[in-house]
């Protein structure tokens, strides 16, 4: 633990007072023949104004406790805000006869969505006047909270159809609005997710969620129509979740429907809206295919051969699998992460040694390329490629030390040109900054890769701080990207490091695979052999070492807080899914049914056992533990509120240590934050305010 005297936040200063106390009402439950005793199950009574109170206590009791850092708090936001463009536009994007933007204001909390119609072909292309297709900070008045679900514009440029949620719970209403008159109607639906257009501009399909936030149903809307909009499918199994797009031809509707380990797709001629959607490949346990379009055939990548899959065709007239045939072969070494189909070319995102790639390949044969990149470690992803007869393929590149920046990479040509990248105020200078790539060895010997950034001039004496963090779930590789906010810890000396372990997809599905179910274990050993290792080559020391996850990586800071509380002065967990047990053993909860392929079913006694070896809530015990900030939304619907202020209420009663154990709920927002860009930003300045403090750096 670090010295107390270098801690400026402290329970001991003068003026706090002491923390909240939830009352305690013990439920029993008895499971595999084992009495269950949980004293803070009445949190979950969100209607109860005494579970408010406590929040609002609790949040009282972090102000009180922050409040010598609200000075702090202030100028890192006031930097942080600095180094951004306030008034600032998005490279534009070709979709049909506009050109597509957002753009951002000095002063607005949300983007503004806009377009331009191309007035001619030439480079660069005349366009016309802005014409705004939705602003967000218009939709936002009245309201704490908005987010953007979908954004589909018809093929003719005619219609918008957009989702927004104002609660932070993740329930989107839908409307269509009109482009030529600016007007939006009341809203087709509520509870809705994934939105497409069919061919004919007046035909829409959508998918609503049911009472355990899973998308089910697809429903076919049609503009004018006085019938009620028809039910095209309903999925019964409640592991599956449903979604419908359009593939890049825009011949193709594809309905989606797939579980964490298992799917199916089925299609439908976007020129026929009402016929009869196609099933390609009837679902199997544990494979896995996503489908594009191309001419007369499907392509489909599939992971029935390798779990890291293969590139597959099939023909448009008899897409089963008895009629595939294999275009690329499933490689034990490169994760094939998506396919991307154009008239003359296609895109593949792969994973090879832990670092992604993009492969461009002519489908005449005589092209095959590799875009390069230059750094150790870093991130792209595929960006807005709404056209389907091009030459360029527009991608996004960014690392720890290269900002956001979007690029084209020209076919012919076999290069990429830089179209923008996102400007960092205030002189920022990339080359006063290192970005590393290291390997921690796992206790089972496995190598883990680690990402780290600092600025140069780095000491390795172990005494300086650092914060690592981690995720490890659902097979999402943890993104290495940059981020301007982060530079108000680099340029105070501290390191950062981003931990890659298994349960995540850095490595394919095999890294996936080897990091849940009866093996997440793995994840935590992985955490914690990354932290010894950064320990023992002396990048930092425990007491100068602060961990911080997310969702599934507050689920990680927990169970590695209470198997190694010695290794790390302070822990930051924002939204953490950290009563596994009892959230899992109620199905009636969001999304819990589909979870069991990642975490297993606690209704099983050999599941639940190997959960009570972990489970942060079940394992918190009387003894010492670093200083915490648990972070929370009262609207959250992926890790509901009461999990953190459970976990906070029940280690109040047992830490041993006089550090700071602070709660903090957004009242007004849900799995992410704040939603408006200079909200989010106070929270991002708290947050730092707090990591800093507990390194001894205050200014």
């Amino acid at each position: 633990m670090a010295d107390t005297t270098l801690n400026a936040l402290a329970d001991t200063e003068a003026g706090v007072p002491a923390p909240p106390v939830a009352k305690r009402v013990p439920r029993v439950d008895v499971v595999h023949g084992e009495s269950r005793v949980d004293d803070y199950f009445w949190l979950r009574e969100k209607s109860n104004p005494e579970v408010a109170g406590y929040l609002e206590a609790e949040n009282a009791y972090a102000d009180a406790v922050t409040k010598p850092t609200a000075g702090f708090q202030g100028a890192l936001y006031a930097e942080m805000l600095a180094r951004i463009q306030e008034t600032d536009v998005n490279v534009p994007y070709r979709h049909g006869a506009y050109f597509y933007y957002s753009r951002t204001e000095a002063g607005k909390q949300y983007p503004i969505f806009c377009r331009k119609k191309a007035l001619s072909t030439s480079a660069p292309p005349e366009v016309g006047e802005e014409e705004v297709t939705l602003d967000l900070n218009l939709l936002a008045e009245g309201h704490t909270f908005l987010a953007l679900g979908a954004y589909a514009v018809s093929d003719d440029g005619g219609l918008l159809a957009y989702s927004t949620d104002t609660t932070g719970f993740r329930q989107y209403d839908l409307f269509v609005k009109d482009l030529g008159t600016g007007v939006a109607g009341p809203a087709l639906a509520e509870k809705t997710g994934s939105v497409a257009w069919a061919a004919d501009g007046r035909t829409l399909f959508y998918t609503i969620e049911d009472a355990a936030k899973r998308q089910y149903r697809l429903y076919r809307h049609e503009l004018g129509a006085a019938a009620a909009d028809e039910l095209v499918y309903e999925e019964p199994d409640e592991a599956f979740n449903i979604g419908v797009g359009r593939t890049r031809s825009r011949a193709w509707l594809v309905l989606g429907i797939g579980s964490l380990t298992t799917s199916e797709a089925r299609v439908l001629p976007a020129e026929a809206p009402r016929g009869k959607w196609t099933m390609l490949a009837p679902r199997i346990q544990d494979q896995e295919y996503d489908v594009d379009h191309h001419g007369d055939f499907f392509y489909l990548k599939v992971n029935d051969t390798g779990r890291n899959f293969r590139l597959v065709k099939a023909p448009v007239s008899a897409p089963g699998r008895e009629g595939w045939m294999e275009v690329l072969p499933h490689r034990a070494d490169v994760m094939l992460e998506a396919v991307d189909f154009f008239q003359d070319f296609y895109v593949r995102l792969e994973r090879e040694k832990g670092l992604p790639r993009l492969r461009v390949v002519g489908l005449g044969g005589a092209l095959d390329a590799e875009v390069p990149f230059p750094e150790p470690a870093y991130s792209v992803f595929p960006a807005a490629n709404m056209e389907f007869e091009t030459r360029k393929f527009r991608y996004s590149y960014e690392s720890l030390v290269t900002p956001r920046s979007i690029f084209d990479y020209d076919v012919d040509a076999r290069s990429s040109e830089l179209l923008k990248e996102t400007p960092v105020l205030g002189g920022y200078d990339r080359t006063q900054y290192a970005s590393e790539r290291l390997l921690a060895a796992a206790p089972d010997g496995v190598q883990v890769p680690i990402s780290i950034v600092y600025r140069k001039g780095l000491v390795r004496d172990g005494s300086a701080p650092m914060l690592l963090g981690g995720y490890g779930a659902y097979g999402f590789p943890l993104p290495v990207t940059f981020s301007s906010t982060r530079l108000s810890l680099l340029d105070r000396g501290v390191v950062i490091a981003l931990a890659h372990v298994r349960g995540g997809g850095e490595m394919g599905k095999p890294w996936h695979d080897d990091g849940r179910m009866m093996r997440k274990r793995n994840t935590f050993a992985d955490f914690i052999a990354v932290a010894e290792h950064l320990v023992a080559q002396r990048y930092t020391s425990p007491g100068r070492l602060v961990i911080e996850g997310g969702s599934a990586g507050g689920l990680l800071m927990g169970a590695v807080t209470n198997m190694r509380p010695d290794l790390f002065t302070a822990v930051v967990s924002r939204v953490p899914f950290v009563d596994v047990i009892n959230t899992l053993l109620d199905p009636s909860l969001p999304r819990t049914a589909g979870e069991y392929e990642e975490w297993g079913n606690p209704s099983e006694k050999d599941a639940n056992d190997y959960m009570k070896t972990y489970c942060p809530y079940t394992n918190l015990e009387g003894k010492p533990y670093p200083a915490m900030l648990v972070k929370t939304s009262f609207n959250d619907s992926q890790v509901m509120y009461w999990e953190p202020a459970k976990y906070v209420a029940k280690l109040r009663t047992l830490k041993t240590d006089a550090g700071p154990l602070v709660l903090k709920t957004n009242m007004g927002a849900g799995h992410g934050g704040a939603s408006g860009r200079y909200d989010r930003l106070h929270e991002i300045a708290f947050d730092y305010a707090f990591v800093l403090g507990r390194l001894g750096i205050t200014a």
